[in-house]
């Protein structure tokens, strides 16, 4: 047998080398891992809060931005409306129970997130803490003012006494308020029993009122129409009798002026008369019928003559 070592390859170079590539590749990794961590993103209707070491430091605005990494972390805040719903037990003026479902819509102003973050810590924790348990309050205090039957017929006014009362309980607040709502109202089964019967009976009373109103309206559109006709017939009348005492007024004024004229004309023949004594005797001739007298008397003698005897 031969002493001879064998010729082994030396791996102590391509150790090295492969060493080298795994710090490479371990560290280019480290530096990606760095670089994603570095970098964030905060979406359109929010805002990043900056946290270094749990304590916010800032806020920033949508858009990409850079951070220490492993060192600061980003919370983000919506700072779109949103809309909290509350379902609770109340009673009304009467102290009847009743079971509201009120919402309200709000949003955190954007340049009072950041104070808003440093003091509740986010916005769950404020509505739970501070949104939802004034929303109750102010809810629970405009029922409280009205009775069963104005909850019902003046839901708006209600809705509007619930804002109100917010409104101030939350004006120091960094939120806006909208608009609230009543979007469900339950009132006790007899109770809604009670009004339906009662609303019918008023349906009944105000179609009962109509038939006699319209009965009335019959009524006197009849009394009208008598009336009218009454108003016809002496208009008419009264025409008629205008019209007759008219033509007898006319008639008698006709008459009057003949006879004024038929006087003057005797005057003025009775003066003719008396002034002439041929005019006399013109209409003693008109008035004679063509006969000689039967008898005569003589002059100075008071003795009348029969003329037919003497003829014989």
């Amino acid at each position: 047998m031969s002493n001879q070592t064998p010729n082994l390859p030396d791996l102590s170079g391509a150790f090295s080398k492969s060493k080298s590539t795994i710090f490479t590749v371990v560290t280019i990794f480290i530096l990606l891992l760095l670089a994603f961590q570095a970098m964030y993103t905060v979406d359109e209707g929010h805002v990043g809060i900056i946290k270094r070491f749990g304590e916010a430091t800032e806020q920033v605005n949508p858009g990409l931005h850079t951070k220490i990494p492993f060192v600061d972390t980003v919370e983000v805040l919506e700072i779109r409306t949103r809309k909290n719903v509350e379902k609770l037990n109340a009673s009304t003026h009467e102290q009847m129970p009743v079971t509201a479902e009120v919402s309200i819509n709000w949003t955190v102003l954007r340049t009072e997130a950041f104070d808003l973050f440093k003091s509740y810590g986010g916005l769950v924790q404020f509505e739970a803490r501070i949104l939802d348990p004034k929303l109750r309050s102010a809810a629970k205090d405009a029922l409280a003012r009205y009775k069963a039957e104005e909850l019902i017929q003046n839901r708006s006014q209600v809705i509007a006494q619930i804002e109100e009362l917010l409104l101030e309980e939350m004006k120091d607040y960094p939120v806006k308020l909208d608009s609230a709502q009543l979007e469900n109202l339950v009132l006790p089964a007899k109770y809604i029993q009670s009004i339906e019967t009662k609303q019918t009976e008023k349906n009944l009373a105000a179609a009962e009122m109509h038939r006699l109103e319209r009965q009335k309206l019959e009524a006197q559109r009849e009394v009208n129409t008598a009336l009218a006709q009454r108003d016809a017939a002496k208009a008419q009348a009264d025409g008629k009798a205008y019209a007759i005492r008219a033509e007898a007024q006319a008639e008698a004024e006709a008459i009057k002026v003949k006879g004024l004229a038929e006087a003057e004309a005797l005057n003025e023949k009775a003066k003719s008369l008396n002034n002439s004594q041929m005019m006399v005797e013109y209409v003693r001739a008109q008035q004679w019928n063509g006969q000689m007298p039967t008898t005569i008397m003589g002059a100075d003698q008071s003795v009348l003559w029969n003329m037919e005897s003497k003829k014989r």
